[in-house]
This record gives C-alpha cells, sequence and structure tokens, in this order.
C-alpha cells in the first residue's frame, strides 16, 4: 500500500494518519509549545530537587509512618499541571483566533477525525515528556536527599505506580485543557476555566468540606492518590483516582466532539 492510499480516504479526504500528520506538524513548528514542554520538565525537576533537599528525617513513630518522600519529590506536578493545561488550550484556541480554523476543517471535513487527531498527538506528545519528567525528578530528587533520610527505591512498594501515574496524569489534563479550549473556542474564558478547576474550586471545597468533596478534583487525585507511594486516609484510592481521572477526561472530550461537529466555524 502506497503511503498515500494509507492516508487518504476513498473520498480523496485526509484519513487520521494524514490528519495527525497535520496536527504533529502545526504543534511542532509553535516555539511556544517547545519552550512550555520544556518549561514543565523543568519546573518539576527543579521543584522535586529543592523539595527533595530540604526534606528532613521524620521524629516520632507516627511521622515516621505517614512520611512519603516520593509525595515530595512529585510536587512540582501542581506548577506541571497548569502549563500541559495551558497547551492543550491553546493546541485548539490559537486556531480560532487567527481564524485558521477555517482552513483546518476544510482540509478535514470530519470533525471527529480532526478533534481525535488532535487528541492522539498531545495526548502523545505530553504522555512522554511527562514520563520522562516524572522519572527524571524522581532520581534527581532521590539524588537530593540527605543520608539522614531514607532514599525511595522505584522497587519499594508504590513508587513506580507513583511515578508512572504522575506522568500519565499531565497528559490527562492537557486532554481536558484541548477539550475545554474546543468547547469555549476562547483562549482567556478555557484557562480561566482551567485555573478555577483545578486551583481555586478545589482549595474553596477544601477549606470548607476538608476533603469530601475536594478529594474529587484532579489536583487532590494527583497529589494525595496519584503520586504517592503510601495510602492517604480520606481520599481516593491511587487506582480509583485514576478512574475518575480517566472518566472526567472522556467525558470532556466527548462533549467537546458533540460541540465541535454543531456549531459553525
Amino acid at each position: 500500500m502506497s503511503s498515500t492510499a494509507a492516508t487518504v480516504t476513498g473520498t480523496g479526504r485526509p484519513g487520521f494518519a494524514a490528519a495527525a500528520r497535520m496536527e504533529w506538524i502545526k504543534l511542532g513548528s509553535l516555539r511556544s509549545t517547545r519552550w512550555a514542554l520544556a518549561a514543565t520538565a523543568l519546573s518539576m525537576i527543579a521543584i522535586g530537587v529543592v523539595t527533595m533537599a530540604n526534606t528532613r528525617a521524620p521524629r516520632g513513630t507516627e511521622a515516621a509512618r505517614t512520611f512519603d518522600p516520593v509525595n515530595n519529590v512529585l510536587a512540582g506536578i501542581a506548577l506541571g499541571q497548569l502549563i500541559v493545561g495551558v497547551i492543550g488550550v491553546l493546541m485548539i484556541t490559537g486556531e480560532y483566533s487567527s481564524g485558521s480554523i477555517r482552513s483546518t476543517l476544510a482540509a478535514v471535513p470530519d470533525r471527529r477525525r480532526l478533534l481525535a487527531a488532535k487528541t492522539a498527538v498531545l495526548g502523545t506528545v505530553v504522555l512522554a515528556l511527562g514520563e520522562a519528567a516524572a522519572f527524571v525528578t524522581f532520581f534527581a530528587g532521590r539524588a537530593a536527599l540527605t543520608d539522614a533520610v531514607h532514599r525511595p527505591g522505584p522497587g519499594d512498594a508504590g513508587v513506580l505506580r507513583a511515578v508512572v501515574l504522575s506522568g500519565v496524569y499531565l497528559a490527562l489534563v492537557g486532554l481536558i485543557g484541548l477539550a475545554l479550549g474546543t468547547m469555549t473556542r476562547h483562549t482567556a474564558s478555557a484557562i480561566g476555566i482551567v485555573v478555577g478547576l483545578f486551583y481555586v474550586v478545589p482549595a474553596v471545597a477544601a477549606g470548607l468540606t476538608g476533603t469530601t468533596i475536594a478529594k474529587f478534583f484532579p489536583t487532590l487525585i494527583a497529589a494525595n492518590s496519584l503520586a504517592v507511594a503510601k495510602p492517604v486516609a480520606d481520599v481516593l484510592s491511587p487506582w480509583t483516582g485514576f478512574t475518575v481521572l480517566l472518566l472526567y477526561t472522556a467525558a470532556a472530550l466527548a462533549a467537546a466532539d458533540w460541540l465541535l461537529r454543531r456549531r459553525d466555524a
């Protein structure tokens, strides 16, 4: 099968592979995207190293029982999620603001295919970045610990799961950002929702009800359920939290797909 036949449908319109290649080229051609992705990784590594360098050995039996340096080293996710969320938003709102979305839809009239291509490209890029950043952060932060603190190893209980799910979490946040950008078609509005959803509302909910409601928000799921090697009381378990995040992402993308196919460019 020729490359053309592999990427163009029988109607002469781009297939999924061709649409994904277009999105890959657009994403990679933006210098701002490359800088933002680099900032995500560097900020996570820097925060992890600084946090671990200032981590002291716990005192007392109870403190030692709950002490979790893995959770400390992955603290940079709180900043990284904002950057990848904005990247997801800009992946489509940038086209609406410039008017290039009309050209994109003319080239790929199947809007579901277009959103699927954007989802695949963004998800793959952020997943690769998230996993690389999470593992580099873990090992760099581990090396920054003083000799008085036990250094967690990837073979310790819950450690590998925490690092891997932290990288996956960033990819899911990027896709939620893409979905919000698709639904609002406006950069400022979508970023405002990202900030509210990931920072403001969970902080308010935590202040008013503790973990009763806040534990269902993505930021709290990442901090207390995914990026932990030791279970935390009164929050979702790691795999339950991960399942909830998958459902959030699927629901957001389904809503974005529904709106994209029913509105004019």
